[in-house]
């Protein structure tokens, strides 16, 4: 993996790749306090995008033993691609407001079932508008589009196999560092870690702006927690949505990671599993 292979784009690519045409964009805003980010995105968004819902469209529903936003199945997300007018061969590019969580769930899941150009707007629309770059109101609702999606493109590990990756390489834990520790839990039914899970929060990913740190702090970073290229690595988060932006984070420094989609939501859920707190493993 090299750092040509990065998934992000920039405000003025993005507007090149607007003016030449066929790029789907797709908005993705989402926060925990604020799940449904459409009223802010008809107030104003990247000219052509497409309100996406990570709740809805993004995360299945089932049970709580399954975490609080299970990966959507592949038949469902197909309906939703072809409804955000997303077409075979496309790239498509993702962005949201908060820290780039929504966008790269968003990279995360199209990546995984199939799409090949799927980038990240850096900085989201705040880089946006900092570039003094066009918005538009309303909602867009393009053509359907014809994309067939195909499953497993991506690494992803399930509660097990986070259970038994300290052992032979590193499971990183993303919370916040309180979280972690198991002092506060404001979602889950229990507090604390998957035991032997690595504290790496994700806010060491990104500037005060919003945008990635450059690949060369990145594998820094994940090189003082013992990570490089070829290393057997994991991420967890609260419920699968912020890990990701972690796997975009380590795939920027070239270290490709599995996911674990269900994360402390999951296993939090789970009273036969231990639970580690404090700030060791």
């Amino acid at each position: 993996m090299t750092d040509g292979s990065s998934p992000l784009v920039s405000p003025v690519d993005l507007a090149a790749l607007l003016r030449s045409g066929g790029v789907a964009v797709l908005d993705v805003r989402w926060r925990l306090d604020q799940p449904d980010g459409r009223s802010d995105y008809e107030a104003g968004h990247v000219p052509t995008a497409v309100y996406v819902s990570l709740d809805d469209e993004l995360a299945a529903h089932g049970e709580p033993a399954d975490g609080r936003h299970p990966l959507p199945a592949l038949a469902d997300l197909q309906t939703a691609a072809r409804r955000w007018g997303i077409d075979r061969g496309q790239t498509v590019v993702v962005y949201d407001d908060w820290r780039t969580f929504g966008a790269a769930r968003a990279w995360w899941v199209l990546t995984d079932a199939g799409i090949a150009d799927v980038r990240i707007l850096d900085g989201g629309l705040a880089a946006w508008r900092e570039a003094g770059l066009p918005l538009e109101t309303g909602a867009t609702v393009p053509a359907r589009g014809d994309v067939a999606l195909t499953p497993g493109h991506l690494t992803r590990i399930d509660m097990d196999e986070a259970a038994s990756l300290p052992e032979t390489g590193t499971l990183l834990d993303v919370r916040a560092p309180e979280r972690y520790r198991g002092e506060v839990e404001p979602l889950d039914p229990r507090a604390g870690h998957i035991p032997g899970a690595v504290n790496a929060p994700t806010d060491g990913n990104v500037t005060e702006a919003g945008r990635f740190r450059p690949a060369d702090e990145l594998r820094a970073r994940y090189t003082e927690l013992g990570i490089s290229p070829g290393a057997a690595v994991g991420v967890s988060c609260g419920s699968g949505v912020s890990a990701a932006q972690t796997v975009v984070a380590l795939r920027i420094a070239g270290v490709e990671a599995a996911l674990y989609p269900g994360s402390w939501s999951q296993w939090a859920n789970h009273p036969d599993r231990p639970v580690a707190t404090g700030d060791a493993p």
